[in-house]
């Protein structure tokens, strides 16, 4: 099996139809352009389609929590950077940061954690991960050494992104 890549990367243009009067991406907006891209990675890097539920054995995963703090605006017609990284896990959930960048990636807009678990889908409740995704989740992490996302986001403010 070959090493998965730890940091996932795509692109995506700011639409009108997500922006604020003031030709922003709107708050809400951002959460949608992150999670969206995390699952086109997903399925680019990983083959994981989450709402092939067939292929996924009856289980995907749910939101149980999300984190984020807007750094810098994103505007109409921008191109933006999204990276994310699988920064933990256990046998029932993981835990995801995702990344909002300019096009070459000079500065941070955005930065969110979220929680993710897994659950079947018939009984509507958590369930263990499979042994193949606990082994692919050991080889993906890319753990961060903040132990809260508030040290996370003060950490990632203070680089020199312009």
């Amino acid at each position: 099996m070959n090493t998965p890549d730890k940091i996932l990367e795509s692109r995506a243009l700011v639409r009108f139809q997500d922006c604020d009067p003031f030709n922003h991406l709107n708050n809400a907006a951002y959460l949608n352009y992150l999670v969206n891209a995390r699952e086109d990675q997903l399925v680019k890097h990983y083959g994981i389609n989450i709402y092939d539920v067939k292929s996924l054995g009856g289980k995907s995963w749910v939101v149980s929590s999300n984190q984020i703090a807007y750094l810098r605006p994103a505007h109409l017609m921008e191109e933006v950077v999204m990276q994310s990284q699988l920064i933990g896990y256990s046998d029932t959930e993981t835990h995801v940061e995702l990344r909002m960048f300019n096009h070459n990636k000079s500065q941070l807009k955005a930065v969110m954690w979220g929680k993710y678990v897994h659950i079947d889908l018939v009984q509507q409740k958590r369930t263990t991960h499979s042994e193949e995704l606990m082994a692919l989740f050991e080889q993906a992490l890319h753990s961060v050494d903040e132990a809260n996302f508030e040290q996370r986001a003060a950490f990632l403010k203070q680089f020199n992104f312009a």
